[in-house]
């Protein structure tokens, strides 16, 4: 079995992409899932900045990555809700190095049965 999950694209525009990511996990947990592709985004971005994230987690760690040889810690989320805006000074840049692909993707930790998140992860190209 498997951790049951979506990712909704809401918003695909010009300059923003709006994700909605939701997990309702078995006790599998993810490891560096993709979550954002911008090879799939319109106007072929070679990357995103995070400008805010909301979010409801329950019973688990979640890491944003930014994609790489070796994945860059984007944000980490912990168990509760919240949420934080990044577009007072530009947004979290993209800071990963070699091999850097400019998707973004998601990692849970502590993940048990029962265990959820949903996040809303706003983007500029």
């Amino acid at each position: 079995m498997a951790d049951t999950v979506t990712s909704q694209k809401l918003v695909d525009g010009p300059r923003k992409v709006i994700y909605k990511l939701t997990n309702v996990s078995d006790g599998t947990g993810e490891s560096a899932v993709l979550k954002v592709d911008v090879s799939a985004l319109s106007g072929s971005p070679s990357s995103v900045r995070i400008d805010s994230v909301q979010y409801d987690i329950q019973g688990m760690t979640v890491t944003l990555l930014w994609d790489a040889d070796t994945d860059v810690t984007a944000l980490v989320l912990g168990a509760g809700q919240g949420g934080m805006d990044f577009q007072w000074f530009g947004g979290l840049a993209n800071n990963a190095g070699t091999g850097v692909t400019g998707d973004i993707k998601l990692t849970t930790t502590g993940a048990s049965s029962g265990d959820t998140y949903t996040i809303i992860l706003e983007c500029t190209k």
